[in-house]
């Protein structure tokens, strides 16, 4: 320390007392504030007499001082001494200046704690040292930085939210200069200033990091080179510095870029090194920061450093799924803040949605709905198709947050909007499409999520009941034809749903009954209608047992499942029993959950008979044109209303209550549009049951309406008519002698009303059996085959095309088309083969088919209109087979005809025959030897075809095996549903295909090569269901037999054979791991295709040509390739 100084020397200013070791603390203390407040009120100019003072003041007896106020005081003098003494300070020696310097550090401590009672006097010695700029004093000693840094920490450190904005100015006014002005900033200085940037001390200690950015503003310039230098270090060097900055390097840049960007316009290029750095971490950590400082509101980084946009771009594809997803997360704030960035983001989108990892993709639809809710328009067509992709992704998880997102962007912007923005509703007028499009989904999850979101978003239940029914109508007018099939089958698994739950409560209540109606059965027909997320066989359980104890949650769940149920009502009991369940003892989220989607699934949350009342009332305003803004949306809406109501009425009949409602009905069935009128009656044959006792008025104006409509109306109302008779009218047999006397005098075809008589007589022959048998045989034998079938009256108009639309088709054709429908309409009320009649029609229809179209081979009737016959006549023999009476009548060579209108040669002939072939495989209406037709798909030219029937054949497969394991009583059937049984059917089918004339034909057996594995390959597709050795007994067994429909035809029995062994093949080529399975049961062959099997001897040929090919798909262990050769050399399996 400075040594003492001789008292003889030291002048003080007037009124000052001498200051000495002798004097006691608190007269030293007194002495000192006069002393203070002299130096406060000294000028510059006489300031010489007292430099003695100034270095007695910078002693230890008062700097070391063991009382705080006397080393204040002293800091004040001292501070003041440099003032009056400004330029030139008496304190000549660099040590002691260093000392002085310290010692005013140690006392700016004092600064920390603003309510405490010296604060005014550490102020002062701030505010002089700043006004003074004492500390630039410094600036020439060589241990300069030790001062600053100890400064820079100390002011850190103390400032705080309580001081005031002048404190923190005073400060930045003495540190900015030891910046601004110093020949160097030393890197500890620099670690001094930037470590108030980063976590902890930005969150812990706002106010330094508040300083530290406003002291980095003002000195910006000034610091640039050695916040250069730092990061130089540490990102191209690697020189890690010890202190907490180099362990938030990243974060650091991104601080200093929201302060000052001036400051890193030489470190920002370095990043681009980073960006391609070996290590994962080191990407992620730059990544993620220039995903930052690029994204920000009014950044022009991306502007201003192509080359590293560019390579931050490259990001987006990094190997590291981390930094994938990194960059997507940050996409939505390129889309709002840089519109001009928007493309080159979502180049990188449309990659990214395909990612391999579905954390990205997931991210990927988040990111771009968290953009929808945001900025709506910011949302393009491009974007919100990459959302409507992810709809259709391989995980649930994704396709419910995308479906989920759009659907709530519809309701925020469409919905519930009293006028939506018109381009917004074009941009979003997909998304009720896509949502009911969502329901072909094969999962539960999907089909659930659909209809939650049909009564939230789509058309919130929680809107007052006419606002509801106006979305609904609006709603369905509108969708396309896909998703009004989906809506239709949504609502009919719901009612599915709804009629186990009455069943199930109903057996509940029986239980006390002799022969109760079993339970189990039909919980597990519950179970099977929800996610096995749910784990509903559990937690039904735990349900079940609840119903059996509790008779009054019984009650109320058959009144929601009841016909009277209203919206409201439902409400309430879905909340009390919701209550029930959340409050009893053990239970747990998953039973409540359970519970809650069962409810919401049953509960007629949507409509009851108030709102039937309404949607009618908003489909008659529509129909009178007093909805002009709806009608103007869609074409064809009216009709659309109408069908609306139709859907609804085949779930809810007992919705339809009121007289308003049938006297508007009695209005459609009235209107000329006969679509309207045709669906109208439709309703009412849905709804009408007890018309005659609710509603007699309307009942008496009804029944001369339909037997008007079954005598002149279009042949489609005559239909209806005539079925809604038979529904609802008391007195059947009199409006129907009505309606046959006026047909008879019709069937002319010069009669206006000819094909409308040949239908309505049709309908009577198959709803009304027993009331004209006679006279109806008499008219079907007489007329409809003999004059009108088998003569053609008319010269077709010459085409080469293959099919005309329906408006072309001349009205003898429609006349004949009709006429086949009768005669399978009149077999199906028969319902018997008694007097031969199904057996003539079968070769009736069977003559149309090979004759293709023209029955009498007269050649007058075009292309189009003979592909409609055939057509017609194959439609009709698949309806009869429906019937078991006429299923065992029909020959092999009539089936093999039918059989080939799969390879028919007009497209529009396979395409609907296939379908009508479906409806009646899947509804399990048709014999299993039917879906060996659809082996032949494989011939079909186009793919698009050979996919669609791959995908009948799979659902039929899937269908029998899951019906055979829903229904242990149908194991007694197993010949007739199990579908492994289509093989032998399959077989013989192929051995008499046309085109296969010889056994030794290597073309046509690699044509039949391709049918056979259309079958068997989704046969042999899931390995749990696919039995190798009950397959391969029963080829082989087929080899032991002789083929029925010509047993003594060695050729056919070989061309049998050679199908067989190719069979074989196939099994051993394509079939992947076989696993042996026990054969528990002998496979049984149709005894109407082969004889009884020959035990005598095995046939052990093999009948194709040497090294016939089969292909093999790769299987684990590698690959593998057959021949015939080596077919026959496999040993046959021996039988049980």
């Amino acid at each position: 320390m400075a040594k003492n100084i001789q008292h003889s020397k030291i002048v003080y200013p007037t009124g000052c007392k001498e200051l000495s070791e002798d004097v006691g603390k608190d007269e030293l203390i007194r002495r000192l504030k006069v002393l203070a407040r002299a130096f406060q009120d000294m000028g510059q100019d006489d300031n010489d007499s007292f430099a003695p003072l100034a270095l007695h003041l910078a002693t230890d007896t008062y700097m070391e001082h063991n009382n705080k106020d006397v080393r204040l005081l002293t800091a004040c003098c001292i501070a003041d001494v440099f003032r009056v003494f400004a330029p030139e300070a008496p304190y000549k020696e660099a040590d002691q200046i260093k000392e002085i310097f310290m010692f005013f550090i140690q006392q700016l401590r004092g600064l920390e704690d603003p309510e405490a009672p010296s604060f005014k006097r550490y102020f002062y010695l701030l505010e002089n040292l700043s006004w003074v700029k004492s500390f630039n004093i410094c600036i020439e000693l060589d241990e300069s930085h030790e001062i600053f840094c100890s400064l820079f920490k100390l002011f850190f450190s103390i400032i705080n939210d309580r001081h005031t904005s002048k404190v923190k100015t005073f400060m930045l006014d003495i540190m900015s200069p030891l910046i601004t002005e110093a020949d160097f900033v030393s890197q500890e200085l620099l670690e001094a200033i930037l470590v108030n940037m980063v976590d902890p001390n930005k969150i812990q200690r706002k106010a330094a990091f508040a300083m530290a950015k406003d002291l980095l503003k003002r000195t910006s310039t000034s610091i640039e080179p050695y916040i250069q230098t730092f990061f130089n270090n540490m990102l191209m060097l690697g020189k890690q510095a010890d202190s907490e900055v180099s362990t938030h390097i990243y974060e650091l840049i991104y601080e200093l870029n929201q302060v000052a960007p001036s400051i890193l316009l030489a470190v920002i290029p370095q990043l681009e090194f980073k960006l391609k750095s070996n290590e994962e971490g080191e990407r992620k950590s730059v990544t993620k920061l220039l995903a930052k400082m690029f994204s920000e509101k009014e950044s022009t980084l991306a502007f201003d450093n192509k080359p590293l946009w560019i390579c931050f771009l490259g990001r987006f594809n990094d190997i590291s799924v981390a930094i994938r997803t990194t960059c997507i997360q940050q996409t939505q704030h390129f889309i709002i803040n840089h519109p001009p960035l928007i493309k080159d983001i979502l180049e990188q989108i449309k990659v990214r949605q395909h990612d391999p990892e579905e954390s990205v993709r997931l991210d990927v639809v988040n990111s771009l709905l968290a953009v929808a809710k945001r900025e709506p328009k910011s949302m393009t067509s491009e974007m919100l198709q990459f959302v409507k992709e992810r709809t259709l992704d391989k995980k649930f998880k994704i396709r419910r947050e995308a479906l989920l997102g759009l659907g709530a962007l519809y309701k925020a912007n469409v919905v519930d909007k009293e006028a939506p923005d018109a381009e917004m509703v074009e941009r979003l007028s997909f998304v009720k499409n896509k949502v009911f499009h969502h329901y072909y989904q094969n999962t539960n999850e999907d089909r659930m999520l659909v209809e939650r979101m049909l009564n939230v978003h789509l058309v919130p239940y929680q809107k007052p009941v006419a606002e509801r029914m106006k979305k609904l109508l609006s709603l369905y007018i509108q969708l396309d034809d896909h998703a009004v099939k989906a809506f239709s089958e949504m609502l009919k698994c719901r009612n599915n749903v709804r009629q186990l739950v009455a069943q199930l409560v109903d057996a509940h209540d029986r239980a006390n009954e002799v022969s109760p109606p079993p339970i189990m059965p039909k919980l597990a027909q519950l179970s099977r209608t929800f996610p096995d997320t749910l784990k509903p066989q559990e937690y039904l359980k735990k349900f079940n047992i609840m119903l059996k104890d509790d008779a009054r949650l019984r009650l109320q769940i058959k009144t929601l499942v009841g016909p009277s149920c209203t919206c409201k009502k439902a409400e309430e009991i879905v909340k009390e029993i919701l209550r029930k369940i959340g409050c009893a003892p053990g239970a747990i989220g998953a039973l409540y959950q359970l519970v809650k989607t069962l409810l919401e699934r049953i509960a007629p949350v949507m409509v009851d008979s108030l709102a039937i009342d309404h949607l009618v009332l908003e489909v008659s305003e529509m129909m009178a044109g007093l909805q002009e803004e709806m009608e103007a949306t869609v074409d064809g809406a009216e009709q659309k209303g109408v069908q609306l109501l139709l859907v609804l009425s085949h779930y809810f009949p007992s919705y339809f209550e009121s007289v308003e409602i049938f006297e508007n009905f009695l209005t459609f069935v009235r209107n000329d549009d006969d679509v309207i009128s045709d669906l109208a009656l439709q309703i009412l044959t849905n709804t009408g049951t007890k018309l005659h006792l609710d509603h007699p008025e309307v009942y008496s104006s009804l029944v001369p309406l339909l037997i008007n409509l079954a005598k002149f109306g279009s042949p489609r109302q005559a239909k209806h008519a005539l079925r809604c008779i038979n529904t609802l009218c008391i007195n059947k047999e009199q409006a129907v002698s009505n309606i046959f006397e006026s047909i008879q005098s019709a069937l002319d075809p010069e009669n206006a009303n000819y094909l409308t008589a040949i239908v309505s007589l049709g309908h009577i022959a198959q709803l009304f059996p027993d009331l004209f048998p006679n006279e109806i045989k008499s008219i079907v034998s007489k007329y409809i085959v003999k004059e009108l079938l088998m003569k053609d009256r008319t010269q077709g108009e010459m085409t080469e095309e293959s099919w005309c639309p329906d408006h072309l088709v001349s009205e003898e054709t429609q006349a004949k088309v009709q006429a086949m429908k009768l005669l399978v309409r009149w077999l199906l009320g028969l319902k018997s083969n008694t007097s031969n009649s199904g057996t003539s029609t079968l070769r009736l229809l069977y003559v149309v088919i090979i004759h293709e179209g023209d029955l009498m081979e007269n050649g007058l009737t075009n292309k189009p209109e003979l592909s409609r016959l055939r057509l017609q006549a194959g439609c009709c023999m698949l309806k009869l087979m429906e019937e078991p009476c006429y299923a065992d009548i029909i020959v092999k060579e009539q089936f093999q005809a039918l059989a080939l209108m799969l390879n028919d040669v007009c497209y529009q002939v396979r395409l609907r025959f296939a379908n009508r072939l479906q409806k009646g495989l899947i509804s399990l209406k048709l014999p299993l030897e039917y879906m060996s037709i659809l082996c032949l798909g494989a011939n079909d030219p186009s793919k698009d075809r050979r996919l669609q029937l791959k995908q009948f054949l799979t659902q039929n497969i899937n269908k029998r095996r899951d019906f055979i394991k829903q229904n242990p009583s149908a194991r007694g059937r197993m010949f007739y549903l199990l579908p492994d049984y289509v093989i032998p059917y399959t077989i013989h089918l192929l051995a008499h295909d046309p085109d296969f004339k010889s056994y030794e034909d290597v073309d046509s057996l690699k044509s039949l090569k391709e049918c056979l594995w259309f079958v068997l390959d989704p046969l042999t597709h899931r390995h749990e269901d696919y039995n190798y050795a009950f397959l391969r007994r029963m080829i082989e067994n087929i080899k032991q037999t002789k083929d029925a429909q010509c047993p003594d035809d060695e050729s056919a029995n070989k061309k049998m054979y050679a199908v067989c062994d190719i069979a074989i093949g196939l099994m051993h080529a394509k079939a992947g791991n076989i696993t042996l399975k026990e054969v528990t049961q002998e496979p049984v062959l149709p005894r109407k295709l082969f004889t009884a099997i020959d035990k005598n001897y095995s046939n052990l040929q093999s009948y194709l040509p040497k090294d016939f090919p089969f292909e093999s798909k790769r299987r684990i262990g590698g690959t593998a390739a057959y021949s015939s050769s080596e077919v026959k050399k496999v040993s046959p399996i021996g039988t049980t």
